[in-house]
């Protein structure tokens, strides 16, 4: 995958222009190669799952002091974790995600975990979607704790203690995950997820504390986001920063690469710089334009090539500068390769 321009910079040593990039690092679970798109569907929700208006779902909650401790079956809940994971994922340029409108799909359960989709069901849903895999929720359970108490803290203004009032909001969750791939037949991802989100506020007022507190039905959401950061950060590369330079000074070819540099348009550039190397006497001004050929073969993606035109820079003419990016480049590599 190919590395992001995030911006060029000033000139640096009159010769050199720098520029920062995005660059990907594999996920901590890598699906194979061949997975390239997902359904995104939940085998979770039944008749019981409901989808309350906020104000409704949280007069449940003040009829008992708000403080209560029950499941809770929320439909916009499930519906904001997949809209967020097809985000995240996509977003991520490592998958094509598809979610249909029925994306909830009728399932039975072993015990009390949804029983695993046949590979029949998986390689209908991939042949009528057109994706490679099928990423379900297969298990999910939340409950709410909520708690209301009064309390006091000393007023450093007032040299007093004051009475406050405290509430304090716990989402505990368990959710199952699974990647069927019907075409080798296998689970190529499982992962369940057990955390507990928090919310907690204090005011002087009980009228003052819940016009700003989190609402159950907003917790619910929240938590359904957690639960798609936490996937979406296991599947997908994630990105660190990096900073690079190239030549931009040496002569008019040079200067004109710069440009194109600057437009985004890396192949261009690599076609100037190629000329240059390929036509220049001048040993300095060659193995410039072979290190900006490596960078321009980084930033398509093309790791093994970028190595390779390193090394032709440093055999042309030694450059503290070559030698470091050279370092950097096999860094790289390795990683791509462990």
């Amino acid at each position: 995958m190919a590395v992001v321009l995030l911006s060029i910079t000033f000139f640096s040593c009159v010769t050199t222009k720098s520029l920062y990039i995005e660059i990907p690092q594999s996920s901590k679970k890598e699906l194979p190669d061949d997975i390239q798109s997902l359904l995104l569907v939940t085998r979770v929700v039944d008749n019981i799952f409901s989808n309350l208006e906020s104000d409704s779902l949280q007069r449940i909650f003040y009829k008992q002091s708000f403080d209560y401790d029950t499941l809770v079956k929320d439909l916009q809940m499930v519906d904001t974790l997949l809209q967020a994971l097809g985000e995240l994922l996509y977003e991520s340029e490592r998958f094509d995600i598809v979610i249909p409108e029925e994306r909830h799909l009728d399932f039975s359960k072993n015990s009390l975990i949804t029983r695993e989709m046949t590979w029949d069901e998986a390689g209908t849903l991939c042949e009528r979607f057109e994706t490679d895999a099928v990423l379900s929720l297969d298990y999910l359970k939340t409950k709410v704790l909520t708690s209301f108490d009064r309390d006091s803290e000393y007023d450093i203004r007032n040299d007093a203690f004051v009475n406050i009032v405290v509430a304090e909001m716990k989402v505990a969750y368990e959710a199952l995950f699974r990647i069927y791939d019907p075409f080798d037949e296998k689970i190529v991802y499982r992962k369940f997820l057990r955390d507990t989100v928090y919310w907690e506020a204090a005011d002087y007022t009980i009228e003052r504390l819940f016009s700003r507190f989190t609402s159950v039905k907003t917790a619910l959401s929240e938590t359904g986001i957690a639960l798609a950061l936490d996937i979406s950060g296991e599947i997908s590369p994630n990105w660190r920063s990096g900073k690079r330079t190239y030549f931009a000074t040496g002569n008019s070819e040079l200067k004109e690469a710069a440009t194109v540099v600057e437009k985004g348009d890396w192949l261009a550039a690599k076609k100037i710089w190629e000329d240059i190397a390929e036509n220049t006497g001048s040993k300095a001004l060659k193995s410039k334009a072979e290190y900006n050929i490596a960078l321009a073969y980084e930033m398509l993606g093309e790791l093994d090539l970028s190595v390779e035109w390193i090394i032709k820079s440093y055999k042309t003419m030694y450059r503290t500068q070559t030698v470091n990016y050279m370092e950097v480049l096999q860094y790289r590599l390795k990683e791509k390769n462990m």
